[in-house]
């Protein structure tokens, strides 16, 4: 599989807007299902984190006060990741917030995000749940850090992500894996999927 881009933020809310941004970025570089690079930086964009979001990621505003400003941080990431295709775990949610910040250094999107959670509710339908720490345990994948911090998080999902790309090849017999293949097979519904992916085997 081609190289892909695995990100992960951590915010002070859920929907990106002036008052609402991100306070850190993740990112692992995923070749051939190994980890080959890393970026991971604090970013300030001058708003405030909740005490409940301070609680659940230990980013608090004295961590941020001295933290790179936003747009610098944004400006490197997005030099780092250049036009490698993009994964995350619950994409639609970082996806939100890539494009948000991007667009507040007058960037936009070139490629497309595949989404580790919506593949994982098609191809580990026996894990407890599908929240990424409950994944990885149920994987037996390497522990990478404390959760809720972004290199911690993209790092776990890069693991997922070689795990699902193994269940693709051993247990569905694919031989070829691609980004634009994994972004299809997030849309097909969950109780079609090993019917679709009989179509690809062989290839």
């Amino acid at each position: 599989m081609e190289r892909i881009a695995v990100i992960d933020f951590e915010t002070t809310g859920i929907t990106p807007s002036s008052h609402c941004r991100a306070t850190e970025i993740g990112v692992v570089i995923l070749e051939r299902g190994q980890i080959v690079d890393r970026y991971q930086s604090l970013m300030n964009a001058g708003v405030r984190v909740p005490g409940f979001i301070e609680q659940l990621t230990g980013i608090s505003n004295a961590m941020l006060r001295n933290a790179p400003p936003a747009e610098r941080v944004m400006n490197e990431v997005n030099e780092f990741v250049g036009t490698t295709p993009l994964m995350a775990h619950n994409a639609a949610f970082d996806q939100k917030f890539w494009d948000f910040e991007l667009g507040l250094i007058r960037r936009t999107r070139l490629q497309k995000f595949a989404c580790s959670l919506l593949l994982a509710r098609r191809l580990m339908p026996s894990a407890p749940n599908h929240k990424l720490g409950t994944l990885n345990a149920f994987a037996q994948l390497p522990h990478t850090g404390k959760a809720h911090r972004a290199l911690a998080d993209a790092e776990m999902a890069a693991n997922l992500t070689a795990h699902l790309a193994k269940e693709l090849r051993g247990t569905h017999g694919l031989r070829e894996l691609s980004h634009e293949l994994l972004c299809s097979l997030q849309k097909v519904p969950a109780a079609k999927i090993n019917e679709h992916l009989k179509k690809h085997r062989g290839f």
